[in-house]
């Protein structure tokens, strides 16, 4: 038996917490400065006090609770009890929730609000189609739907644009494979409902003619036709030739309308067009080797076209943009480089006025100086002891030298030899002058008029798409800028520049 050993330590000293007793329902009077020495070496928290601080604001929140006052007013008192009759309502009747009557999936979405697109155009002259593609997306009642930008040129062909929007569409199943879905143009049809067949009319015939008769009568003058000839149809004795109508008014009622034999014509309003009354339009589907261009001028007619995906459940509209709408940032661009040209123009006519009369003074000096020179041959050969012996010698060297003078001076600029050709470097040297005082810019100047020239070409070219007329003042605002434009044109049109600064100044005496 081992002997135990009994190894001594020491063990920290334990002080018993001295709890307060209080009998329930009672509170003492309890000292500040007291309860705060408790609480701090007896760690006794039941007694411990807020204390105030200095400084601190009064209001609700920094005060006990026991401060502040607990009665209940009746507006409150009113809200409560509503609030809990709802929920209990809520608990007991479910059906009369909000929505209740509505399958939590599949649920129906607004087609305006989801399968309608846009076509814009862009400052580069590119079209801008925003379609938003939403048809996999069934189970889902959200309005706020991404939609898709492409951006597309109106000499690309449709196929193009269908390659575009297939790229970003989810492959559907075709049985047991999957395949990319197609995708289909359809514009507004020009003759709506009149695919049936053209209506009769009635052609003029003389009142004495005898249906009945077999015998191939003369045509008069004034008859509606032409070697009119008679046939038997269906046993009844009917005349054939080539009509001959006298007015227009009568050939534009026998052309008809749209859908008998007329010719379509284009609005080019697109979506500015008066709304079509009728529930239900008619489309035709176009090939997708058509230009985006063409089928847009032709869908310009109405005010929407359709593109249709494979596997969606209703097609896309798109509204079509108009003659406006495709030619805006062109007429706006316009409209600046007019008001640019505008205010140089002034500048340079005055410029040009001026290098004009100053051209006009130098050829009347030069003809004062011939007059001069003239007077001074007659008065040394006539009244002067020198005679003609002395004077035509001197007559005949000066007038070669005159003429080997111009011809080097013509050698020497580069000039056609002609009296225009000398007037025109003479005006074009002032306005040069000029130009530089006035602090008129000619590089500018060209560079605008050709800007202007090219926009206008532009904006016609759209508007023989649409088939529109487009009135020119309406964005060139000012006939200066018309006949600035005009005189470029006509001028490339001539043969353009054959001589630098000399067809410039030929253009200012225009």
């Amino acid at each position: 038996m081992k002997p135990r050993i009994r190894i001594p330590f020491s063990q920290p000293r334990t002080v018993p917490c001295r709890a307060l007793h209080l009998r329930p329902y009672e509170r003492p009077a309890i000292d500040s400065t007291a309860s705060c020495y408790n609480a701090a070496n007896n760690r006794d928290f039941s007694c411990a006090r807020r204390l105030l601080i200095e400084g601190r604001e009064f209001n609700s929140y920094s005060q006990p609770a026991e401060n502040l006052n607990h009665n209940v007013t009746m507006e409150e008192q009113a809200h409560y009890d509503k609030q809990i009759a709802d929920k209990e309502k809520q608990i007991r009747t479910p059906w009369h929730r909000e929505g209740s009557d509505k399958p939590p999936v599949a649920r129906q979405r607004s087609a305006g609000a989801m399968t309608k697109g846009k076509l814009l155009t862009t400052p580069s002259r590119m079209l801008k189609l925003i379609l938003p593609l939403t048809t996999m997306d069934a189970n889902s009642d959200r309005k706020d739907v991404e939609p898709l930008a492409l951006l597309v040129h109106p000499q690309q062909p449709l196929s193009y644009l269908e390659r575009l929007i297939q790229s970003e569409l989810p492959t559907i199943k075709d049985g047991e494979k999957e395949k990319i879905p197609a995708i289909y143009f359809h514009a507004e049809d020009s003759m709506q409902e009149n695919l049936e067949n053209s209506k009769a009319t009635s052609t003029a015939i003389d009142e004495d003619e005898d249906e009945s008769s077999d015998i191939p009568k003369p045509a008069d003058e004034n008859h509606d036709f032409e070697k009119a000839d008679e046939m038997h149809i269906n046993g009844k004795t009917e005349r054939t030739g080539k009509l001959n109508r006298k007015t227009a008014e009568e050939a534009a009622e026998l052309r008809g309308g749209h859908g008998e034999g007329g010719v379509e014509s284009y609005s080019g309003l697109g979506h500015e067009a008066p709304a079509d009354k009728a529930k239900q339009r008619k489309f035709v589907r176009w090939s997708s080797s058509i230009e985006i261009g063409d089928f847009i001028r032709d869908a310009a007619r109405g005010q929407e076209f359709a593109v249709e995906i494979e596997g969606a459940p209703n097609d896309i509209r798109v509204g079509v943009p108009s003659f406006n709408d495709r030619t805006y940032y062109l007429r706006m661009r316009l409209r600046n480089k007019s008001k640019q040209i505008s205010t140089m123009a002034d500048i340079k006519q005055e410029c040009d006025e001026l290098a004009h009369r100053g051209a006009q003074r130098v050829a009347m000096c030069g003809f004062g100086i011939l007059c001069g020179w003239w007077y001074l041959v007659y008065r040394l050969t006539f009244e002067t002891d020198l005679g003609w012996d002395v004077m035509e010698p001197v007559t005949y060297l000066v007038g070669l030298s005159t003429l080997i003078g111009g011809y080097v001076w013509f050698l020497y600029h580069n000039r056609e030899v002609s009296y225009r050709s000398a007037m025109n470097f003479t005006i074009s040297k002032r306005q040069s002058k000029l130009y530089a005082a006035k602090g008129f810019e000619l590089r500018k100047w060209e560079n605008l008029i050709e800007e202007g020239n090219a926009l206008r070409k532009e904006i016609k070219a759209v508007a023989n798409e649409y088939d529109v007329d487009w009135d020119e003042m309406e964005d060139e605002k000012v006939e200066s800028v018309s006949n600035a434009l005009r005189k470029d044109r006509e001028k490339k049109e001539t043969g353009g520049n054959k001589g630098g600064k000399e067809n410039h100044g030929e253009d200012d005496e225009e």
